[in-house]
């Protein structure tokens, strides 16, 4: 095994250990309804599938969901999409307007906007509450390394990378995150409910 073997495997494991971690501290407080705070989410500023720039700043006062996936992905990619769509088709009128999905490629050099925008049409994403985000490769290596998202392209074109999803709150802040594409949606259906109702609190 190379050198660089080596260290992807124990990049990945230290990944899922502190995704795990994360995942249970804030599962752990829901006794008292309350998603523990990770800490202040790391900011980005990308492309969505419409050619404009978006910030997570932008986004202030809604809960946000960030992912990371790619177009051309053939298996895993399109089954984590799935269920941020039917999640998407679950939360009703407090998607967009209080609920928003950031899906951020991890292979910018094929994903350009327009492919964006077929690869969100094709999943039945609201493009009012669903940005698919893009930039050039050094934006998005700086996202993935901030948000802890391991990635790396095969000869053959694919990319192995983490699958993490991370639920940001209102005022920006990482409250849990999911590793993996087979945690339960209505876990996280009710953990952005929970952040919906801290909205809702005088």
């Amino acid at each position: 095994m190379s050198p660089l073997r080596l260290w992807s495997v124990a990049a990945l494991a230290a990944l899922a250990m502190c995704a795990a971690a994360a995942r249970v501290a804030g599962h752990e407080a829901r006794a008292d309804a309350h998603l523990s705070k990770i800490g202040p989410a790391p900011e980005f500023a990308l492309t969505t599938q419409d050619g404009a720039r978006l910030s997570l700043r932008d986004l202030r006062g809604k809960v946000v969901a960030v992912t990371f996936v790619y177009a051309s992905c053939a298996d895993t990619c399109p089954l984590l999409t799935a269920k941020m769509a039917a999640l998407q088709a679950k939360l009703g009128p407090d998607f967009g307007p209080r609920v928003f999905f950031a899906s951020v490629t991890v292979d910018p050099e094929r994903d350009t906007p327009e492919v964006l925008r077929r690869y969100a049409r094709a999943h039945g994403a609201n493009p009012a509450g669903w940005a698919f985000l893009t930039g050039s490769a050094a934006e998005i290596q700086d996202v993935e390394k901030r948000y802890g998202v391991y990635a790396r392209k095969s000869p053959r074109g694919d990319v192995d990378h983490t699958f993490l999803t991370s639920l940001i709150d209102r005022d920006g802040v990482l409250r849990v995150q999911y590793l993996g594409v087979r945690f339960d949606p209505d876990e996280l259906l009710g953990d952005v409910q929970s952040l919906l109702r801290e909205m809702r609190r005088p």
